[in-house]
């Protein structure tokens, strides 16, 4: 699923983590983190194993990334899973 580099911001902030306690909870570096948040609006490319590790970390925070037609809204954004 892509994502952008908004997106990984706005669920570090709902996650309550900043770019170091990310990249520890999905094993990447933190210049990694900073790179794919540099993207913004645009769809960041990178290894799908490392966005792969990033969703996992956001998974295990309760945060949940969604694409285009999975919410209420158009567009793509965040939530906070249920819990």
């Amino acid at each position: 699923m892509p994502v952008t580099g908004n997106q990984i911001k706005a669920a570090r902030a709902l996650a309550g983590m900043d770019q170091k306690g990310l990249a520890d909870a999905a094993g990447v570096g933190i210049n990694t983190i900073r790179n794919f948040e540099g993207w913004g609006k645009e769809i960041v490319r990178g290894r799908l194993d490392t966005m792969e590790a990033i969703r996992e970390a956001f998974k295990v925070a309760g945060v949940e990334l969604l694409e285009d037609g999975q919410s209420s809204t158009e567009g793509r954004g965040v939530r906070l899973k249920q819990v």
